[in-house]
Formats: structure tokens, C-alpha cells, sequence
């Protein structure tokens, strides 16, 4: 009955979708802002030949810069002023909650409410202007020393004074992105910087379909894969969709209270825990992680020289962590689990809840307040992350695994349906709840009118 209600509520808050005037502003809104985002992925940084740097990009493929090229939209691989996204501000707020978690002065303004989140915030914000500088300052540099060591010249006019213009203006772009982002989260619908990354990524699937279909049409891609690729995209996304939604409701109860009627009733409510509380950092953690030699040893080009041990084991080494290979995908796998269980420690604390649930006067049925509630909540928590967990790395690995089979772009890998599939729900839920609210915001003005007219 439940679930037919709310079918109902849902279709008839879509019928009035025409009526939500306030909604159309917001949806118009955010996208004239993802289409500001877009332009922005196309403009140069100033002394940079594009043309060149396309081709020095092609000879990087494969290490951590095509996971960050697939988050800014292309940007990184043209370029352009907006080429280190959105990635500084994620780490910045990774690296700020996981020292909120672990710090005493931290911890205490997290718990401080509103003012504390504004404080981590601003904190947040110098943290990504910070790592923009350093990421821009080693990105021109290396883009420098891979061009000279390449023979090919992508910086017209190489020096110190280039350095300086390229981490101003990358600074730049990026917090106008992250400015960007807080228009759509205030004016628009959804979460802004979400957003950003979901247009980025959703960006390439065009040039992506259209090679696809071109491969089927010359016959270099078999019919067979490109149907197998559809099934499988069409099942990941149902099981991401089905798991992310996922959750553990624990029945918390309320002490009894009197009511007008001179009775006593006992308040509930549940504490949900969802199946995958880290969300996606752990495959962004682990690949990252996995990428990065090979990201170095791509630039360092000539420099390592292949006649000695060291470079040779080196070499070897980077061999076997390619994309596709057995002891990446091995690593691969254990990093993701590692991250899950280690971010879902952060994010959650059974003590602190606990000591909330006691301090309220809630309590867990069958368990008493305190310590006891503390361990069943771990307990619980633990168990429904071993399931998450393994959730994760099937959605992340099998990917991986096809993307290393068939040649096909990183477009496809685990992480990136995850955040488009994550940010859609998202987004959708929360248009359903502006369409429900302007529906009984209707059903309470013709309440007053009626009220007035008798």
C-alpha cells in the first residue's frame, strides 16, 4: 500500500510538473550553468598549442591523468583553464574529514554545529587553493620537461613566467568551478560540484557512442560485443542503482510520553545504514594509488635509463601494472575493500552515536544503552559493509577487466557509472520533492481559500 501511495504522490507530482515555476527556474538554471562549464572546457591556457599537446597526451593515456581528464570533461587533455576540475576540492574535503575524525581541535568543531561546518568549509577552500597551486606549478613543469625530453615543443614560450600564468590561471578556473558548483546548489537542482563531475564524464559518451558505432559499422567491433556491452551496461546500472539504495533500518525507541487523550505512546523511528557508506572513494583512492607510477615513470620518459637493474625491474614492474593485468586487478581489488572498511570507520562512529541515542533517551530494543549499543552497531555496520564491499569491487573490476579485453575508452569503468548513476538518483529525488512540496503548497492555499470564503 505504501509503495502504491507513493507511485501515486509521484505521477500526480509530475502531472503538475508544467505548474512548478520555481522548479523550471531552478532545472533552466543548472543547465545554463553546466553549459558555462562546458564553453570553459575549451579554452586554452594562454601560451599552450593545443595541437601539440594532443599528441604528448596521447603518450600518457593510461595512467592517472585519464581518470582526472574523465572528471574535468576533457579539460586536462586540451588543457584548458579548467583542467584540474573539480579533483583538488574532492581531496581537500577527503584530507579535511579524515583529519575531523582524527584531530581533537578539528573534532570539536565538528561537533559544533553550524559554525564548525562553516569553519571546516573555509578551511576546505584554502586546502584546494593550495593543492591547485602545487598540481598547477608540477603540471607546467612536466608538461615543460615531457615536451623537451619528446622533441615536441607544446609551450610556446617555456620559463618561469609561463609557471606562474598557468597555476594562476588554474587556480582561477578552479574556484570558479567550485563557485559554479554553490550557484547550482543554491539556485539551481542537485548538488552542484556533483553535477560538474556527472556533466564531465557524461560529456564524452557522444565521442564514445559515435566510435563505437563506427567500429560496428567498419567491423574492427564485433556486433556481439557492442550488444554484450549494452546488457551489461543496462545490469550494472540496475545493480548500482539496487545497492546504493540499500540500507539497514534499526528500529530505535523513544520512553513512553503522555498524550491529549490522557494515554501514553512510545515514539519510533529507525537509523538507517546504507550498504555502501564510503560512497566512491574507494575505487577513486585505489586506482589512483595504482596509476601513479606509472603517471611518473610516463613522465620521466628517457630519463630512466633501460640498461641498469633498477630499470629494467622498474619497466617490469609497470608491465604487470597495467590496466587489465592480473596484479592490477588483484591490487586493485584489495585497495577497494581496504578503503571501504577504512572510510567507513571515518564517516561512522558507533560511539558517538551511541552516546547521541543515550543522550536522547533512544534506545535499541533488546540492547542496552551505551557500550552495548556501540558494539551491535559495529557489529551490524561491519557486516553490511563486507556486503558492500564486495559490491564495489565486482561493479568496479568487471569494468576494468572488459575495458582491458576489448580496447574500449576508461569511459566505461566502474567509478564513472557510479557517479553518474549516484548523482542522477540524487538529483531525481530531489526534483520529486520540489514537484510534492509545490503540490501541497497548492493543497494549502486552496485550504485558506475555502477557509476564507466560509
Amino acid at each position: 500500500m505504501a509503495s502504491r501511495a507513493d507511485n501515486l504522490a509521484s505521477s500526480l507530482s509530475f502531472s503538475n510538473f508544467s505548474k512548478a515555476t520555481e522548479l523550471k527556474q531552478r532545472i533552466w538554471f543548472t543547465i545554463g550553468a553546466l553549459i558555462v562549464f562546458r564553453f570553459l572546457s575549451f579554452v586554452p591556457l594562454p601560451g599552450v598549442n593545443p595541437l601539440i599537446l594532443e599528441s604528448l597526451y596521447d603518450q600518457t593515456r593510461g595512467g592517472i591523468l585519464d581518470m582526472f581528464n574523465m572528471f574535468s570533461g576533457g579539460s586536462l587533455e586540451r588543457m584548458s583553464l579548467i583542467a584540474l576540475g573539480v579533483m583538488p576540492y574532492i581531496t581537500a574535503s577527503i584530507v579535511i574529514q579524515l583529519a575531523s575524525a582524527l584531530h581533537p581541535s578539528l573534532m570539536a568543531l565538528k561537533k559544533e554545529g553550524e559554525a564548525g561546518r562553516k569553519k571546516l568549509n573555509q578551511y576546505t577552500r584554502y586546502g584546494t587553493v593550495f593543492l591547485c597551486a602545487i598540481q598547477g606549478w608540477f603540471l607546467a613543469s612536466g608538461l615543460e620537461a615531457y615536451a623537451a625530453s619528446s622533441g615536441l615543443q607544446a609551450v610556446v614560450d617555456p620559463g618561469i613566467m609561463f609557471r606562474v600564468v598557468a597555476v594562476i590561471n588554474l587556480v582561477g578556473g578552479t574556484m570558479f568551478l567550485l563557485w559554479l558548483g554553490e550557484q547550482i546548489t543554491s539556485r539551481g537542482i542537485g548538488n552542484g560540484v556533483s553535477l560538474i563531475i556527472m556533466a564531465g564524464i557524461v560529456a564524452q559518451f557522444p565521442t564514445f557512442a559515435a566510435q563505437l558505432f563506427e567500429g560496428g559499422r567498419t567491423g574492427s567491433i564485433s556486433g556481439v560485443l557492442i550488444g554484450g556491452l549494452i546488457v551489461m551496461l543496462v545490469i550494472l546500472i540496475l545493480v548500482i542503482c539496487f545497492f546504493e539504495r540499500a540500507q539497514r533500518r534499526l528500529l530505535i525507541q523513544y520512553p513512553k510520553r503522555a498524550t491529549q487523550r490522557g494515554g501514553m505512546q512510545a515514539d519510533r523511528s529507525h537509523l538507517p545504514l546504507k550498504l555502501n557508506t564510503a560512497g566512491v572513494i574507494p575505487p577513486i583512492f585505489a586506482s589512483s594509488l595504482l596509476l601513479l607510477p606509472l603517471t611518473i615513470t610516463q613522465f620521466a620518459g628517457n630519463s630512466i635509463d633501460q640498461t641498469t637493474a633498477t630499470g629494467q625491474t622498474l619497466q617490469t614492474l609497470l608491465q604487470y601494472l597495467q590496466h587489465g593485468q592480473p596484479l592490477y586487478m588483484l591490487l586493485y581489488a584489495v585497495g577497494i575493500m581496504f578503503f571501504c572498511f577504512f572510510y567507513t570507520s571515518l564517516v561512522f562512529n558507533p560511539e558517538e552515536t551511541a552516546e547521541n541515542l543515550k543522550k536522547n533517551g533512544g534506545f535499541i530494543p533488546g540492547i542496552r544503552p551505551g557500550k552495548r549499543t556501540a558494539d551491535y552497531l559495529d557489529y551490524v555496520l561491519t557486516r553490511i559493509t563486507v556486503v558492500g564491499a564486495i559490491y564495489l569491487t565486482a561493479v568496479c573490476v568487471i569494468p576494468e577487466w572488459g575495458i582491458a579485453q576489448t580496447g574500449l575508452p576508461l569511459f566505461l569503468g566502474g567509478t564513472s557509472l557510479l557517479i553518474v548513476v549516484n548523482v542522477t538518483v540524487d538529483t531525481i529525488s530531489q526534483i520529486q520533492s520540489h514537484l510534492l512540496a509545490h503540490q501541497y503548497g497548492d493543497l494549502i492555499k486552496k485550504a485558506k481559500l475555502k477557509g476564507r470564503m466560509r
